[in-house]
């Protein structure tokens, strides 16, 4: 079967891709469905903008649509950035900006624990509908240490390791990773 994966972030499809290898005969970003859409993030759960993306893909395309939504939620800063993490720091976010200012809004405060959450949602063009979620826990860091993911993982150090996502490998990332557990969840419902 035929999947789009319903993103423009090379790093997110690239791990879809490498998680879900060999369990759909083709795999398509976006792009390489010649697809020109962005959709419009405004539900109030990770879950609402999964299904919104899955929805109007499989919609526009009529191949079975993959999406997710995902983002750090910080618990001394009631749950923030949340579904906000991609513009944390507003319109013109980039992912120095977004550590930067959370790494601000954290100054002084002794809970830095966090967790990375992320929402699946796989729409068939019949209708059908899968959902599922996964969580990484861990803390937040003071620095920046690693360089491998992206976003927020330079500062995310994972629970019960020493190394923030950063500093795994891209096996180690997605074995763990709030997004890999998301997919593992929704394979054993698909």
């Amino acid at each position: 079967m035929k999947l789009i994966i319903a993103s423009n972030n090379s790093h997110k499809v690239s791990e879809i891709k490498s998680i879900l290898a060999g369990k759909f005969s083709e795999m398509l970003s976006l792009s390489d469905a010649g697809i020109c859409h962005e959709t419009i993030e405004d539900g109030a759960t990770f879950l609402d903008n999964a299904l919104k993306k899955a929805r109007e893909i499989c919609s526009i395309s009529g191949i079975a649509t993959l999406a997710d939504d995902s983002g750090l939620c910080v618990n001394s800063l009631g749950g923030a950035p949340g579904v906000y993490s991609a513009r944390y720091s507003g319109e013109d976010a980039t992912s120095e900006k977004n550590n930067t200012l959370l790494l601000k809004n954290l100054n002084g405060k002794s809970d830095r624990t966090a967790y990375f959450l992320c929402c699946i949602a796989l729409v068939y063009p019949d209708g059908r509908e899968v959902t599922a979620e996964g969580r990484v826990y861990g803390e937040i860091t003071s620095d920046y240490r690693g360089s491998h993911g992206f976003g927020y993982d330079p500062i995310f150090q994972v629970k019960d390791d020493t190394r923030t996502l950063a500093e795994l490998s891209d096996e180690e990332k997605n074995a763990i990773s709030h997004r890999g557990n998301a997919l593992k969840n929704l394979l054993e419902k698909i």
